[in-house]
């Protein structure tokens, strides 16, 4: 039965076929999907390349960037290919590890956004003990944990749904997600759909309200500084903010979506879009405008990497002028100092 279920086939009903319509959102996916792998990589290099972004904050940063590539290429390549192929198909095995990758990519995600915000608390409201909370080895640790216990928990989830008994092979949604494969069985899992409810708890709910408790307490500390403190805590705390408020809307509308499979094919696009593209190709565009010290660091290196030579521009240097040096009694030398 196990070789069975391995070397099924499972088929998307939400794509239709081959068009005008199809064609047109596969280029609207590929034009977003390179723009966010193009905003990923970039934002990455960044961090690495700069030796002043090593720091814990832009270090978590780094990680979210990985993490939103790992959604975008467990999704996006094989939407493409089921927009422009007569036949939408993808193996068992196949449509599995597309929802571990972008399970490990939400969880993952909110995990990261979790200790992001802890380590915005320590910096607002412990300044002075920061540097001895969030050491290096602190910070290793926690980006260990980030993707140590989700990928651990998927991976048991996966184990689960992977022996479930497959009656039926056709999914209505653009890629596969847990709950869809489950619905293929031949059985209700008990089990499935309590460690189902363990794992929202654990990766979702949990994280969220920790995120909330420590947004909390820097506004009760913020409430008590001055108002240039509070202007700048303001300023340091809202990339993250406005991220975690983006991924929470795109995690709610999932799952919605997830819940109610018999929707149309223009939500199956705007549900798709918001969870695997919206969250990777935002978070970059956000922390690049609102944060000082990355668009600091971007000019530098276009200056300096990308463009060394052309923004000196030698052809409008003029020659450096002489001024005479005067002596004591008031007459002036035959040389002078370059202005």
């Amino acid at each position: 039965m196990n070789q069975t279920i391995l070397h099924s086939t499972v088929f998307f009903t939400a794509y239709g076929p081959p068009g005008p319509i199809n064609y047109t959102a596969f280029f609207l996916t590929f034009l977003l999907f390179f723009i966010t792998i193009f905003s990923n990589i970039s934002l990455m290099l960044v961090i690495y390349l700069e030796s002043r972004l090593h720091k814990p904050m832009y270090i978590f940063l780094f990680n979210l960037a990985v993490n939103g590539l790992i959604g975008c290429l467990s999704v996006c390549p094989k939407i493409m290919d089921n927009l422009v192929n007569d036949i939408k198909d993808i193996s068992h095995k196949g449509c599995l590890l597309q929802v571990f990758f972008s399970s490990v990519y939400a969880s993952c995600a909110y995990v990261i956004l979790a200790v992001m915000a802890y380590d915005r608390f320590v910096s607002i409201c412990k300044p002075l003990q920061y540097h001895s909370i969030m050491t290096p080895s602190k910070v290793k640790m926690l980006v260990a944990l980030v993707y140590f216990i989700p990928i651990t928990m998927l991976a048991f989830q996966m184990f689960i749904t992977s022996r479930l008994p497959v009656c039926s092979y056709n999914i209505n949604k653009l890629f596969c997600d847990n709950l869809a494969v489950v619905k293929l069985s031949c059985v209700e899992s008990a089990l499935s759909n309590l460690y189902g409810i363990c794992m929202i708890a654990s990766l979702v709910v949990l994280p969220f309200v920790l995120v909330v408790l420590s947004y909390v307490k820097i506004l009760l500390v913020c409430l008590k500084v001055s108002k240039e403190s509070r202007k700048k805590a303001f300023n340091t705390c809202a990339p993250h903010l406005i991220t975690f408020i983006n991924f929470s809307t795109a995690i709610l509308f999932s799952v919605v979506y997830n819940r109610h499979s018999t929707v149309s094919k223009e939500v199956n696009v705007l549900i798709s879009v918001q969870f695997i593209l919206f969250p990777p190709l935002v978070h970059p565009i956000i922390y690049g405008i609102r944060t000082k010290e990355i668009r600091t660091c971007i000019t530098k290196i276009i200056r300096t990497r990308i463009f060394p030579d052309s923004l000196n521009f030698p052809h409008l240097k003029s020659e450096p002028k002489l001024v005479p040096i005067m002596t004591l009694d008031g007459t002036a030398t035959g040389q002078g100092l370059p202005v």
